[in-house]
């Protein structure tokens, strides 16, 4: 698969986890405009919660080499090979924060 067709895929994912998310909060009564800057707010606040999580799981080595990792520029995949081998359950991590954000944004909608 050459990086065009991995682009293509990983656009139709990002757009289907968006129409997801639309749907599960019940945002699609609102305005398309409106959808957007509450998904890109929501995004920015899960990345934020992931990264304090996965950081609090990392021991100082290994946060070392994370930070390290990501100022040299390495390859997002390389990045994710790093933290699922040193993170434990780290895709489970990652779906529970998700969970309770999304149960936590329905209660409050």
């Amino acid at each position: 698969m050459d990086i065009d067709d991995q682009n293509d895929k990983l656009n139709l994912e990002q757009e289907e986890v968006r129409k997801k998310l639309v749907e599960e909060l019940g945002l699609s009564n609102l305005p398309q405009d409106k959808q957007e800057e509450l998904l890109i707010k929501m995004t920015e606040v899960l990345l934020k919660r992931i990264f304090v999580e996965t950081m609090e799981r990392l021991n100082d080595i290994d946060r070392e080499k994370y930070e390290k990792m990501v100022d040299e520029n390495n390859d997002p995949e390389k990045i994710s090979a790093f933290l699922h081998e040193r993170v434990y359950n780290y895709d489970e991590m990652v779906e529970k924060i998700i969970f309770d954000f999304k149960k936590e944004m329905k209660e409050a909608i």
